[in-house]
């Protein structure tokens, strides 16, 4: 089951990206509500590794499973 950064949540560290193996992670526009950048996992791509969930400094910012609900999601 694929990860989930949480759009609100997320600070736009960044380190989740550089260590992705399948680089299913990218760029969200603009700003969260917290007014920071932010960072959303395509589903499709995400090969359930975990590496983004170890290399996160920000608590809660990504969850070990898919809950569309709380990313936002740019195609």
């Amino acid at each position: 089951m694929p990860h989930t950064i949480v759009t609100e949540v997320c600070e736009g560290v960044a380190d989740c990206v550089v260590a992705c193996p399948v680089a299913c992670i990218h760029e969200g526009p603009g700003k969260n509500a917290k007014g920071t950048d932010w960072y959303w996992i395509d589903f499709a791509t995400c090969i359930d590794c975990g590496i983004c969930l170890q290399v996160c400094p920000v608590e809660g910012a990504i969850l070990a499973a898919e809950r569309p609900e709380l990313q936002k999601i740019v195609n």
